[in-house]
């Protein structure tokens, strides 16, 4: 009878051994405590003098620690003060897709809800162009390239980087075109300010491809009000300053007549501190337009059937949040008079690049006086009429007038409160 209950006891152990060698192997790889080693010395070893670099970070720490005790809570919504509502349009053929130009201030009239406004400013599609373009360059990016080889073959982020490199190589003609390159995926960081010398482009794109992404947070709505209007970030990288942090001028800022946002991205946000509501004003106030080129689509093709609904446990994005990526993106293209392209192929970049281009260089950028008796915070509904031929009749019916829906005035400012120290 003992020699059954032991022989149980002998079997039960070994199936237990089995299973947890089992649980062991299908575990993720996580770091274990070491053991002291036992040598003939003191167990404790004698504190280690500091290093440079750990002192250096210390210190870091301490400036920043100091700087949120002496933060200034800010409840005032950020707004851009503008006198006068720009409309960038492009006139189509409809049958054709002929993009027309030549045409001049007196071919254009400008209504806000119904009314004609009086056109102020005007500038032809043959005026230089100054564009910030923002990255997205996180572990996701990473992921969703390597749907379409990279990853086996080569990096995945290789494939966000290649629609920025090709379009500063291509597309910015010195001296009057100017670029800018922000990358960011836990927060914005400028890696050149604007320039037009190939030589800082080749390092910006140079320094992209050495390094690999370090975090998987995507902070896109708060990369975005970065480029539209600016604020304290990491010091632009390319610059080598010597101050961590120092002030960046957004897009709002740049007083030429024709600018725009080149977007490359996911259209995934983790945990921006702008909500969706505050970008989608910025983008409606700034009269700016983002042309947003989609990285994830061909990833979200593949591996639908194999994704839940929502986000795993595990992070990986649901449909529901490509989906929304999707409507995101879409929207922002449209009311800030932009375009979207959701890239799926690699051969896609260079048509899709001179579709940007096209659009940016044949845009007439139209302006007029704001009214006085607008209400803050309010959209107001833009219609731009074209007379192609001159005649006094509209030939809205033939041709295609493509701009920004509406714009939205700047909302009344709130007054700050100091955080009690």
């Amino acid at each position: 009878m003992r020699v059954e209950i032991l022989q149980k006891y002998v079997a039960l152990f070994a199936v237990f051994s089995v299973l947890s060698l089992g649980f062991v192997s299908e575990a993720p790889a996580q770091s274990r405590p070491q053991r002291p080693k036992t040598t003939n010395q003191k167990k404790n070893n004698r504190p280690q003098p500091k290093t440079p670099e750990q002192i250096q970070k210390e210190k870091e720490a301490a400036e920043q620690a100091e700087e949120d005790r002496n933060a200034i809570i800010d409840d005032e919504v950020l707004v851009i003060d503008t006198k006068i509502v720009s409309v960038d349009t492009v006139v189509y053929e409809k049958k054709s897709g002929r993009i027309v130009t030549g045409l001049t201030r007196e071919n254009f009239a400008v209504f806000e809800e119904g009314k004609e406004q009086e056109i102020t400013a005007f500038s032809m599609p043959d005026a230089p162009i100054t564009v910030t373009l923002v990255l997205e360059y996180s572990k996701w990016s990473e992921l969703f390239g390597s749907a379409s080889g990279g990853g086996r073959f080569e990096p995945g982020h290789y494939e966000a980087i290649r629609p920025v490199a090709q379009y500063v190589s291509n597309f910015i003609k010195p001296p009057n075109d100017y670029a800018s390159v922000v990358a960011f995926d836990m927060r914005p960081t400028p890696i050149t300010d604007f320039t037009n010398d190939p030589n800082r482009f080749r390092q910006t794109v140079s320094l992209l491809l050495r390094n690999r992404p370090a975090f998987r947070e995507n902070n896109l709505f708060d990369a975005m009000k970065f480029a539209l209007i600016g604020g304290k970030a990491d010091s632009v990288v390319l610059e080598e300053s010597k101050e961590r942090k120092s002030e960046y001028a957004g897009m709002v800022d740049v007083k030429t007549g024709r600018r725009a946002i080149i977007l490359v991205a996911s259209g995934i946000d983790t945990f921006s501190k702008t909500n969706y509501d505050e970008i989608k004003s910025l983008v409606e106030q700034s009269g700016i337009p983002f042309f947003i080129i989609s990285t994830a689509n061909l990833f979200y093709k593949k591996y639908e059937h194999l994704l839940g609904p929502t986000d795993s446990l595990t992070g990986v994005p649901g449909r529901l949040t490509f989906l929304q990526a999707r409507n995101q993106m879409n929207h922002f293209a449209k009311t800030s008079g932009g375009a979207h392209f959701e890239m799926t192929f690699p051969g896609e970049i260079p048509g899709i690049l001179q579709s940007i281009d096209a659009l940016m260089r044949n845009q007439y950028s139209i302006g007029y006086d704001a009214n006085d008796g607008l209400k803050p915070g309010k959209k107001y509904k833009l219609k731009v009429m074209v007379d192609v031929n001159g005649d006094g009749k509209y030939d809205n019916k033939q041709f295609e007038v493509k701009h920004r829906p509406y714009f939205r005035t700047p909302k009344e400012k709130k007054k700050k409160k100091k955080k009690k120290k």
